[in-house]
C-alpha cells in the first residue's frame, strides 16, 4: 500500500512537468519528410518502411536524410502552419512570405558566430573586426 501512495505522488508531482509542452500549445507541426534505405543497397530509397527488393532486408531510416533534417532549416507561412517548406519562398495558399519557423529561429538566437568573409578561420561570438586584414566580421550562416 505503501508503495502504491509513494507512485502516485510521484505522478502528482511529476504530470504537470510531462505535460507543459502541450499545456503551452508548444508541438512541432512541422511535416517531416522521412526516406528508407536498404542497409545493403545505398541506392535503394523509398519514403514507406518495408522490405529492400534485392535482398529482403528491412529498410531503415536513411542516416543522411535523418542528419540533413537536424541541419536543414525549415520555413512556415505565418497563417497557415501547415505549410512547411525547407526554402524560403511565398505560401502556396495565401502568397505571404515564408519565414523561418519557431525552432530555427531559437536556433538563431542561441548561437550566433561571427567570422571573417576573407579568413573562414577567424571566428569571434561578438561581432568586430578581423585581426588579419580588418574587414568586418558577419554573422556566419
Amino acid at each position: 500500500m505503501k508503495k502504491i501512495f509513494v507512485l502516485a505522488v510521484a505522478y502528482l508531482l511529476c504530470a504537470p512537468a510531462i505535460f507543459a509542452q502541450t499545456k503551452a500549445g508548444k508541438q512541432d507541426t512541422a511535416q517531416h519528410a522521412t526516406f528508407y534505405t536498404c542497409p545493403m543497397h545505398a541506392d535503394v530509397v523509398t519514403d514507406k518502411p518495408g522490405k529492400c527488393p534485392k535482398c529482403g532486408m528491412d529498410l531503415n531510416i536513411s542516416s543522411k536524410e535523418e542528419l540533413k533534417s537536424k541541419v536543414a532549416k525549415t520555413y512556415t507561412c505565418p497563417v497557415h502552419v501547415d505549410v512547411v517548406s525547407d526554402s524560403a519562398g511565398t505560401c502556396p495558399k495565401c502568397g505571404k512570405l515564408l519565414t523561418l519557423s519557431a525552432k530555427e529561429k531559437m536556433k538563431a538566437e542561441a548561437v550566433k558566430i561571427y567570422t571573417c568573409p576573407m579568413h573562414p578561420d577567424v571566428t569571434s561570438k561578438e561581432a568586430g573586426k578581423c585581426p588579419k586584414c580588418g574587414k568586418a566580421l558577419g554573422v556566419k550562416q
